[in-house]
């Protein structure tokens, strides 16, 4: 027998009715199960807009409502010597990246860099509620994240105008956040975090805490499709892991949720090209364009008009997108 005849036989067998024998008994879904097959996401509604996924990148500005950010830009920092209204300046600064073309807007109140100050949730809430509520009537049509891991703050935030949860511990096992994402309606953003840099499998042990806070999220009721998925880049990781994370970041497609990435000033940047916060764009715009070429859907910046441009010409080219319908904001 030859192999050609071989190789029609096993086919026939396995396809009956092109003339072969019996099928084997195949598995079929249980009654209520869904097919569980890749899809692309379905959009996601972020208070005054529709966010649809594959057609472009969007850009989310940072407003760090701190004293202490690691990229310098925290608003509060020069309060004392001439920065009497943050609320003020967080608007001033809004409205400029929105003109650039920011997507939506970011607002935090706690800083998030290794050795950072822990905030009260009274003093939180005394930081970010202010700018949210002056963002949001100074830009109806932006939409709003609130950046805490705070349940009480997110809330007031939300009351105030936040259209979205960014939670950077959203793979830890309090699920106050979660419950608030669900009796809100306010979609969530789960990202990885880890206390401590322990891996023996980097992308798997990041795909398996995701995919469980997506579970934890589904439990507390929590739409499918008002899930984000972040991988932390920065957070719980060294400077090894974050530039295998990039390069393999493309793995988590697979969890079928949107996508985040937040590499913006980080200090793997500065480590690889020993350059400080304030010097790292071309570095950030480097790993916006890579990214986007991994499937990203969000990046978070802190230089919103050099960011756009490059995801503008990185979506060209993976996604066809450079169309006057699809820029979303100027270049």
């Amino acid at each position: 027998m030859t192999d050609r005849t071989a190789a029609t036989r096993g086919i026939l067998s396995a396809q009956p009715e092109l003339g072969g024998g019996a099928a084997t008994p195949s598995v079929v879904l249980p009654d209520g199960a869904s097919d569980g097959l890749p899809r692309p996401a379905a959009p996601i509604r972020i208070g005054p807009r529709e966010f649809t996924w594959g057609l472009r990148t969007y850009v989310m500005g940072i407003l760090n409502v701190t004293p202490d950010s690691f990229s310098g830009d925290g608003l509060l920092a020069d309060t004392a010597g001439g920065r009497p209204d943050p609320v003020g300046t967080a608007v001033a600064l809004g409205r400029r990246m929105v003109d650039e073309g920011a997507d939506l807007l970011d607002v935090g109140g706690e800083s998030s860099r290794p050795g950072h100050a822990d905030v009260s949730a009274g003093d939180e809430i005394a930081r970010v509620v202010p700018v949210v509520a002056a963002l949001r009537a100074a830009l109806p049509e932006t939409p709003l994240s609130i950046d805490t891991t705070k349940a009480v703050v997110a809330a007031a935030a939300l009351d105030a105008g936040a259209d979205l949860v960014n939670d950077v511990w959203g793979v830890a096992p309090d699920s106050d956040l979660l419950r608030l994402a669900a009796e809100s309606g306010a979609p969530i953003v789960l990202m990885h975090n880890r206390a401590e840099a322990r891996y023996t499998n980097l992308m798997a042990e990041i795909l398996a805490d995701l995919q469980a806070a997506i579970e934890r999220a589904l439990a507390a009721g929590v739409a499918w499709d008002a899930i984000v998925v972040d991988p932390g880049f920065g957070f719980g990781k060294t400077a090894a892991h974050n530039l295998v994370l990039l390069r393999e970041l493309a793995l988590l497609r697979a969890l079928g949720r949107p996508i985040l990435l937040g590499t913006s000033r980080k200090s793997t940047l500065g480590k690889v090209l020993d350059l400080d916060a304030g010097e790292r764009l071309e570095a950030t715009l480097a790993t916006t364009a890579l990214g986007i070429a991994a499937g990203v859907d969000i990046v978070r910046v802190h230089d919103v008009r050099p960011n756009v441009r490059a995801a503008r010409m990185a979506d060209a080219v993976i996604r066809g997108g450079a169309t006057p319908a699809t820029r979303g904001g100027p270049p």
